[in-house]
């Protein structure tokens, strides 16, 4: 069972082309880390759990009613009385999403240790964490305590995506640290060449990974757009996988989708330790990144966090 932590949040998204002097028009699609990277897990036919924070009103709603059509599990869905997160988004011209937050105070940020007890999922095998939430305090503090003692107790296997989000940081240097810890105690790293340059201006993709993969994860992996996608293990070399070609739609949700690929064939496969991670034959674990480089490619053909299920992945691998 794959449970997801995180924020929710309705991303308003153009429809259509404006008109000149017209009020531009928006349509709410339900989204966030946690959200998207539930639903498309949930697509695959995994079993999933979201763990979050619903404020009240039509978009709370319209969130709950969008896990659960998508068959992930509500019961760690907890009811908040803080608004939802929203998100304005602005596509270019080749479809990459730029975005404009609006979540001061809301339902995301607030979490505590003992909702966060109470809300888990007992059987849980990986646990995902990443984006706004796990680095925005207050909750931060209690998702970090949560994530490290799980990966003590090495009963679930800990994920981690930092997605960061630079309008939204009033200290770099503190989510930076924030950062380093969450992955260093991560089995799990996936991070995109953009975070990667806010995190460490400069850095070479390579011997990022390389370097992360040495200092807690078992599989460290670098996604760069429709670019070469890196992945490293403690010791080992890079590994590089090219995603498909698609046409593209818009590009939002689509690391939260790749991120649910991998999950859904670890847990398909059977891969639910660090040892085990470690030890997969390199073919296996590039079979395991091919696809989940294709389920983002998939999600980017349609507008929104719209991400494939197993019957068009597997329609696709032909």
């Amino acid at each position: 069972m794959i449970t997801v932590c995180g924020e929710l949040v309705i991303d308003l998204i153009p429809s259509g082309d404006p008109t000149p002097g017209a009020p531009p028009q928006y349509t709410a699609f339900p989204g966030g880390n946690a959200l998207n990277v539930a639903v498309a897990a949930a697509r695959l036919g995994a079993t999933t759990h979201l763990m979050s924070r619903v404020g009240p009103g039509p978009f709370g709603a319209l969130l709950r009613d969008h896990a659960a059509r998508n068959g992930v599990a509500t019961d760690a869905m907890l009811t908040a009385p803080e608004p939802v997160s929203l998100a304005v988004v602005e596509l270019a011209e080749q479809g990459s999403a730029s975005y404009s937050f609006h979540t001061v105070g809301a339902a995301d940020w607030q979490w505590t240790a003992a909702e966060l007890s109470s809300a888990w999922p007992a059987d849980t095998r990986i646990v995902h964490i990443g984006s706004i939430s796990s680095w925005t305090p207050p909750g931060s503090l209690a998702i970090a305590d949560l994530v490290r003692r799980v990966r003590a107790e090495g009963t679930a296997l800990v994920s981690f995506d930092p997605n960061v989000r630079p309008t939204l940081i009033d200290d770099d240097e503190a989510v930076r640290a924030q950062v380093t810890e969450l992955r260093r105690v991560a089995d799990v790293v996936k991070v995109s060449a953009e975070d990667l340059a806010w995190l460490e201006p400069g850095a070479d993709l390579d011997e990022a990974a390389a370097r992360w993969a040495t200092e807690g994860p078992a599989l460290v992996v670098v996604t760069d757009g429709g670019d070469t996608l890196r992945a490293a293990r403690p010791g080992g070399a890079v590994l590089r996988v090219q995603p498909p070609s698609v046409t593209v739609v818009d590009t939002v949700g689509a690391g939260d989708s790749l991120a649910a690929g991998l999950f859904a064939g670890l847990a398909r496969t059977g891969v639910l330790t660090s040892a085990q991670l470690r030890d997969l034959p390199e073919p296996e674990l590039t079979a395991l990144l091919d696809d989940a480089a294709l389920v983002a490619a998939l999600a980017c053909t349609r507008a929104g966090a719209d991400p494939p299920t197993l019957a068009e992945l597997a329609a696709a691998r032909r």
